[in-house]
Protein backbone atom coordinates (compact mmCIF):
# COMPACT_ATOMS: atom_id res chain seq x y z
CA UNK A 1 0.00 0.00 0.00
CA UNK A 2 1.14 3.13 -1.12
CA UNK A 3 1.83 5.97 1.83
CA UNK A 4 1.50 9.41 1.00
CA UNK A 5 4.09 11.87 2.56
CA UNK A 6 4.41 15.74 1.57
CA UNK A 7 7.49 18.01 1.85
CA UNK A 8 6.63 21.19 3.11
CA UNK A 9 9.18 23.54 2.43
CA UNK A 10 9.09 27.23 3.98
CA UNK A 11 11.14 30.01 2.98
CA UNK A 12 12.37 33.18 5.43
CA UNK A 13 14.33 36.09 4.84
CA UNK A 14 14.48 36.89 8.28
CA UNK A 15 16.62 34.49 10.77
CA UNK A 16 14.85 35.39 14.10
CA UNK A 17 11.54 35.12 12.16
CA UNK A 18 12.53 31.26 11.39
CA UNK A 19 13.84 30.48 15.16
CA UNK A 20 10.96 31.82 16.38
CA UNK A 21 8.57 30.28 14.15
CA UNK A 22 10.95 26.82 14.41
CA UNK A 23 9.73 26.86 18.48
CA UNK A 24 6.41 27.35 17.00
CA UNK A 25 6.39 24.49 15.16
CA UNK A 26 8.77 22.05 18.16
CA UNK A 27 5.59 23.20 20.62
CA UNK A 28 3.04 21.58 17.95
CA UNK A 29 4.96 18.81 18.11
CA UNK A 30 5.63 18.93 14.05
CA UNK A 31 8.31 16.98 12.99
CA UNK A 32 10.77 19.20 11.02
CA UNK A 33 13.14 17.34 8.66
CA UNK A 34 15.96 20.23 7.93
CA UNK A 35 16.71 23.22 8.22
CA UNK A 36 18.69 25.31 5.52
CA UNK A 37 20.40 28.22 6.66
CA UNK A 38 23.21 30.46 4.71
CA UNK A 39 25.62 30.37 7.50
CA UNK A 40 25.63 28.43 11.11
CA UNK A 41 22.74 29.96 13.84
CA UNK A 42 23.99 29.40 17.65
CA UNK A 43 21.96 26.60 19.35
CA UNK A 44 19.89 25.66 16.19
CA UNK A 45 21.20 21.63 17.45
CA UNK A 46 19.55 22.23 20.63
CA UNK A 47 16.16 23.39 19.71
CA UNK A 48 16.31 20.52 16.38
CA UNK A 49 17.29 18.09 19.54
CA UNK A 50 20.17 16.99 17.07
CA UNK A 51 22.35 14.43 18.39
CA UNK A 52 25.75 15.02 19.42
CA UNK A 53 28.27 13.83 16.56
CA UNK A 54 31.57 11.58 16.28
CA UNK A 55 33.66 14.57 15.35
CA UNK A 56 35.62 14.90 18.49
CA UNK A 57 36.48 11.44 19.05
CA UNK A 58 37.61 10.59 15.66
CA UNK A 59 39.71 14.14 16.03
CA UNK A 60 41.56 12.48 18.63
CA UNK A 61 42.02 9.27 16.70
CA UNK A 62 43.19 10.74 13.87
CA UNK A 63 46.21 12.99 15.87
CA UNK A 64 47.10 10.07 17.82
CA UNK A 65 47.63 8.03 13.87
CA UNK A 66 49.87 11.41 13.15
CA UNK A 67 51.46 10.67 16.65
CA UNK A 68 52.56 7.07 16.44
CA UNK A 69 53.34 7.55 12.33
CA UNK A 70 55.31 10.67 13.33
CA UNK A 71 56.79 8.53 16.43
CA UNK A 72 57.89 5.50 13.77
CA UNK A 73 59.32 8.52 11.11
CA UNK A 74 61.43 9.85 13.14
CA UNK A 75 62.83 6.56 15.01
CA UNK A 76 62.89 5.28 11.37
CA UNK A 77 64.47 8.28 10.07
CA UNK A 78 67.03 9.46 12.86
CA UNK A 79 68.21 6.46 14.94
CA UNK A 80 67.42 3.15 12.58
CA UNK A 81 68.09 4.40 8.61
CA UNK A 82 70.40 7.19 9.38
CA UNK A 83 72.38 7.75 12.80
CA UNK A 84 73.87 11.16 13.08
CA UNK A 85 75.31 12.32 15.95
CA UNK A 86 73.74 16.17 16.12
CA UNK A 87 75.24 18.41 18.66
CA UNK A 88 76.22 15.16 20.80
CA UNK A 89 73.16 13.54 21.30
CA UNK A 90 73.59 9.80 21.18
CA UNK A 91 72.30 8.33 17.75
CA UNK A 92 71.45 4.82 19.30
CA UNK A 93 68.25 5.54 21.52
CA UNK A 94 64.87 7.89 20.48
CA UNK A 95 64.13 8.01 23.69
CA UNK A 96 67.13 10.17 24.63
CA UNK A 97 66.58 12.34 21.65
CA UNK A 98 62.95 12.71 21.89
CA UNK A 99 63.34 16.79 22.98
CA UNK A 100 64.53 17.00 19.61
CA UNK A 101 61.19 15.11 17.92
CA UNK A 102 58.75 16.63 19.82
CA UNK A 103 58.17 19.38 16.87
CA UNK A 104 57.83 17.04 14.44
CA UNK A 105 55.48 14.51 16.12
CA UNK A 106 53.13 17.81 17.54
CA UNK A 107 53.32 19.05 13.99
CA UNK A 108 52.70 15.34 11.90
CA UNK A 109 49.66 15.50 14.95
CA UNK A 110 48.09 18.54 13.65
CA UNK A 111 48.61 17.69 10.30
CA UNK A 112 46.64 14.11 10.37
CA UNK A 113 44.00 15.37 12.87
CA UNK A 114 43.31 17.96 10.53
CA UNK A 115 43.50 16.59 7.03
CA UNK A 116 41.31 13.60 7.95
CA UNK A 117 39.06 15.73 9.85
CA UNK A 118 37.87 17.90 6.79
CA UNK A 119 37.91 14.39 4.98
CA UNK A 120 35.94 12.81 7.07
CA UNK A 121 33.35 15.65 7.12
CA UNK A 122 32.88 16.03 3.79
CA UNK A 123 32.43 12.65 3.44
CA UNK A 124 29.80 12.51 6.08
CA UNK A 125 27.92 15.87 4.29
CA UNK A 126 27.88 13.82 1.21
CA UNK A 127 30.47 17.09 0.12
CA UNK A 128 32.72 14.80 -2.31
CA UNK A 129 33.47 15.35 -5.62
CA UNK A 130 30.45 13.88 -8.11
CA UNK A 131 28.05 14.14 -5.10
CA UNK A 132 24.91 15.80 -6.26
CA UNK A 133 23.80 18.54 -4.08
CA UNK A 134 20.86 18.30 -1.31
CA UNK A 135 19.98 21.86 -0.88
CA UNK A 136 16.33 22.27 -2.26
CA UNK A 137 16.48 25.94 -3.21
CA UNK A 138 19.91 27.78 -4.03
CA UNK A 139 18.72 30.66 -2.52
CA UNK A 140 19.31 29.16 0.57
CA UNK A 141 23.29 29.99 0.13
CA UNK A 142 23.07 33.50 0.11
CA UNK A 143 20.23 34.92 2.13
CA UNK A 144 17.36 32.85 3.04
CA UNK A 145 16.44 30.57 5.42
CA UNK A 146 14.38 27.16 4.62
CA UNK A 147 12.51 25.07 6.76
CA UNK A 148 11.77 21.09 4.99
CA UNK A 149 8.71 19.45 7.07
CA UNK A 150 7.48 15.84 6.37
CA UNK A 151 4.27 15.44 7.27
CA UNK A 152 1.53 12.52 5.90
CA UNK A 153 -1.58 14.59 6.96
CA UNK A 154 -3.00 18.21 6.93
CA UNK A 155 -0.46 19.62 4.24
CA UNK A 156 -3.21 22.73 3.44
CA UNK A 157 -2.98 23.08 6.82
CA UNK A 158 -0.04 23.48 7.50
CA UNK A 159 0.44 25.58 4.86
CA UNK A 160 -1.96 28.21 5.66
CA UNK A 161 -0.34 28.08 9.46
CA UNK A 162 2.99 28.57 7.91
CA UNK A 163 2.33 31.65 5.66
CA UNK A 164 0.28 33.37 8.17
CA UNK A 165 3.30 33.15 10.44
CA UNK A 166 5.56 35.24 8.20
CA UNK A 167 7.24 32.55 5.87
CA UNK A 168 7.51 34.13 2.19
CA UNK A 169 6.68 31.21 0.68
CA UNK A 170 5.35 27.82 1.01
CA UNK A 171 5.99 24.84 -1.07
CA UNK A 172 4.67 21.12 -0.85
CA UNK A 173 5.24 18.32 -2.86
CA UNK A 174 3.88 14.87 -2.67
CA UNK A 175 6.85 12.07 -1.87
CA UNK A 176 5.34 8.48 -2.72
CA UNK A 177 6.76 5.94 -0.32
CA UNK A 178 5.88 2.27 -0.29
Amino acid sequence: MNKSVFNIQALYDHEDLMINHLKILRKKNINIHEVYSPFPIHNLNKLLELKKTNLSFLSFIYGFIGFFTASILTWYTMIYDWPQNIGGKPSYSWIHNLPSFIPVIFELSIFFSAHFMCITYLFQCKLFPGSTPKNPDPRTTDNMFLIEIHTEENAEKLRNFLKENGAMEVNITKIVQT
